[in-house]
């Protein structure tokens, strides 16, 4: 069994996920990025995540369902919500649906690996990040 945590990533704006990627890749995580929250929605069924990235603003499909999706098939798995300022709203409802937690953009990749470590230590698993402050 991999000892690596297995993180999906769903964002309709591909920058995201390339930013994002390598970012926690370097901390020790399997990472799979999706900008088509039905081809996320599949591979979730196919997969079992330790934690599922999404976006709370797509066509289609949003983060709350995708948050119901994900919670319906695996109670275990840590959802963790990206938004926009303008949706702090659907963050808050996203909370009580059972989401970990939500990140604001724009957020820099240490303020992401740092939320993944808190999730990874509630999975009883842990991550090899400590945050460095940015030059000034």
């Amino acid at each position: 069994m991999s000892d690596k945590l297995k993180v999906l990533i769903l964002d309709d704006e591909p920058i995201v996920g390339k930013r994002l990627k390598p970012a926690l890749t370097k901390i020790g995580c399997d990472v799979e990025i999706f900008e088509e929250p039905k081809a996320a929605l599949k591979r979730i069924d196919e997969k079992e995540f330790d934690i599922v990235v999404t976006d709370i603003r797509m066509e289609e499909v949003n983060g709350i369902q995708v948050l119901e999706h994900v919670t319906n098939k695996s109670s275990r798995t840590k959802v963790i919500i990206i938004t926009g300022y303008a949706m702090m709203s659907l963050a808050r409802e996203a909370m009580k649906k059972g989401a970990f937690d939500f990140i604001a953009k724009p957020f820099r990749p240490d303020d992401l690996r740092s939320i993944i470590a808190r999730a990874a230590k509630a999975l009883g698993s842990n991550v090899d990040f400590e945050p460095k402050e940015d030059p000034v």
